[in-house]
């Protein structure tokens, strides 16, 4: 089953952003533990997105789309955003040195994307005509 939602790129459209991903959770079967994480790694991508995707661009078609797939055995939730290119997997790595150092060497703040790709099971950029796409798994978990 495929969910799709587009919103502007802003950050008013957070909140619409987490109803979908909170619905689509949900018709998934996960459990509120990965339905919260999925949320957090979705938020933090989306406010990037809404934050600096666009910043040099004067074009009114600022979006952010989101298309889900539900299957039986994950829910994958793509997002896509036609911004300056933004790989958060770089970001990651960079954050992972950071974890690494005693807390009195690290900087306040900055972990946002570490902290929010720890909670999903997969997680994947692309950038394609123009298009950074973002591909976020969550595994059915059976015990």
């Amino acid at each position: 089953m495929i969910e799709t939602l587009t919103v502007p790129a802003h950050l008013d459209s957070l909140k619409p952003i987490a109803e979908y991903v909170m619905k689509v959770a949900k018709m998934a079967g996960l459990d509120k533990k990965s339905m919260y994480k999925l949320r957090l790694a979705v938020d933090e991508l989306a406010t990037n997105i809404a934050n600096y995707a666009y910043a040099d661009d004067h074009d009114d078609k600022k979006d952010i789309s989101l298309e889900s797939n539900i299957s039986q055995d994950s829910l994958i939730i793509t997002i896509k955003d036609n911004g300056i290119p933004f790989n958060p997997i770089n970001k990651i790595d960079a954050e992972m040195e950071v974890v690494q150092k005693p807390i009195e060497e690290r900087k306040i703040g900055g972990l946002g994307i570490f902290l929010a790709f720890d909670g999903v099971d997969d997680f994947s950029y692309q950038r394609v005509a123009q298009q950074n796409i973002n591909t976020l798994t969550v595994y059915h978990h059976r015990d």
